[in-house]
């Protein structure tokens, strides 16, 4: 008998919220091995890794299928702990969250070498016997901390941000109403994103878990990939992507099955990408705005270069540093770095660059958001970045500039800024690499451009 539960029922708030928010026993949460998954058999293999689990304050969920992750997820978070979602997985930034909670330990479905101390490998998720009809979703305390979300390091060193079950909830149901409006009430999944990136969370874990969608179990990385996995799952399909994945996915040539919609973040969607994606594709494309601290707040078609859109429930204030957030999913305003021009009585907004990217040098304004544009405007330039180094023994903070662009060299890239960029503001140094360190969300933590930089110095 199916339960249908009403996620912010007041009664249900004050003791828990359920596990699974939405949709029939049988209904499919998951693609795993071309074969749907059902909610009653998802339980099941939750409750046979609940089983297995130690006792601990924290888990580093280090799953990569996303059906494993999904249900290590759900386990680690009935047992009454958080999942420790650092932005890295290599063994020593894994080997230093841990550090950071006592009592912890780290889970996943694969067999590690070197693995991290205390190390647990899930069973094999194979098929259960089948499940009775009726079952109920467990019930998760709405305050417990069910995920702690690290930032990437873009601007320094990352940091931390815990989740309740609640605000997962909160959060989960502005994504899923504008996404409802573009392809109706049931679709599936395709994501390009780690589950353990906040953008990945929220649209390949807790749409899943809390709505009636189902998620392909796959990471898919090369565009041959991504219609393959697109090809094992009926329509209609939402492909969840990044910019830098969608231009390699253009470029391809490679046909897709029809899909209902794509959802874009991590980094600004150029609106002639956005465009061309569309016609190609066939389907709307939603850019969507967040962060780790805030999680997903406002929503755009990047196509028509329209102002962003505020979810029911956010409202922004404008501050000197950078603009407070309100939103439902937040105990309390969180202060972003991003510089907004509100519109539309507040309910719409303008992004006019980062506090931190905004740049005065000999009394002339820039930000390096602008800069990187006109950078990546350039034709024969196929990747690049401008960015700010530390200041010098005079205190000037000269900005640098990391180029893939074969068949040009510095001299021609320089000549062709000097054309749109006040000469203060020129890249000093800039160089040529063959590509840049970008992580699995496209983003590029500033240490490792530093890094890239003294290498090619």
């Amino acid at each position: 008998m199916a339960i249908v539960y009403d996620s912010y029922r007041h009664d249900l708030a004050a003791t828990g919220l359920p596990l699974l928010a939405a949709g029939h026993p049988s209904r499919t949460v998951a693609w795993h091995d071309g074969q749907p998954v059902s909610a009653a058999q998802f339980l099941a293999h939750v409750q046979q890794v609940v089983a297995m689990l130690p006792t601990g304050s924290a888990a580093v969920n280090l799953c990569e299928d996303r059906y494993a992750f999904l249900v290590a997820f759900c386990a680690i978070a009935l047992r009454g702990q958080a999942n420790l979602l650092p932005s890295s997985r290599a063994p020593q930034a894994v080997v230093d969250v841990m550090a950071s909670y006592p009592g912890s330990y780290a889970l996943g479905e694969q067999a590690l070498e070197p693995a991290p101390p205390g190390y647990h490998r899930m069973p094999l998720l194979d098929a259960l016997p089948a499940q009775d009809e009726t079952f109920v979703a467990p019930l998760i305390p709405s305050d417990q901390v069910v995920a702690i979300g690290y930032t990437s390091g873009s601007t320094g060193v990352p940091k931390t941000y815990p989740k309740t079950w609640r605000s997962f909830h909160a959060s989960n149901a502005g994504n899923l109403r504008v996404l409802r409006a573009l392809v109706g009430e049931r679709f599936g999944v395709v994501a390009t994103v780690p589950p353990q990136h906040m953008y990945g969370m929220e649209t390949s874990v807790l749409l899943p878990l809390l709505s009636d969608v189902g998620v392909h179990a796959g990471r898919p990385f090369f565009p041959a990939d991504i219609a393959a996995a697109l090809s094992e799952m009926p329509g209609p399909r939402v492909l969840v992507i990044t910019p830098i994945h969608l231009r390699a996915l253009v470029e391809s040539g490679v046909a897709l099955p029809p899909i209902a919609a794509m959802v874009s973040a991590t980094a600004p969607m150029p609106p002639e990408l956005a465009q061309t994606a569309e016609q190609r594709f066939g389907a709307p494309l939603l850019e969507v705005f967040g962060s780790t601290e805030t999680c997903v707040i406002a929503s755009r078609r990047a196509a028509a270069d329209e102002p962003w859109a505020l979810y029911e429930g956010v409202h922004l204030h404008p501050q000197p540093d950078g603009t407070a957030v309100e939103a439902p999913q937040l105990e309390q305003p969180i202060t972003l770095a991003d510089i907004v021009s509100l519109q539309d009585g507040g309910r719409r907004f303008r992004l006019c660059g980062r506090h931190a990217d905004l740049l005065e040098i000999a009394g002339k304004r820039a930000s390096l958001g602008d800069l990187t544009r006109r950078l990546l405007a350039i034709p024969g330039v196929q990747d690049g970045v401008m960015f700010q180094l530390d200041g010098d023994v005079i205190g000037v903070k000269r900005v640098a500039a990391l180029v893939v662009a074969p068949g040009l060299d510095e001299h021609t890239i320089l000549d062709a800024l000097r054309r749109s960029v006040e000469p203060v503001f020129l890249p000093r140094p800039l160089r040529l690499v063959d590509a840049l360190p970008r992580n699995e969300t496209g983003k590029l933590p500033r240490a490792a451009l530093l890094d890239l930089l003294g290498h090619h110095a």
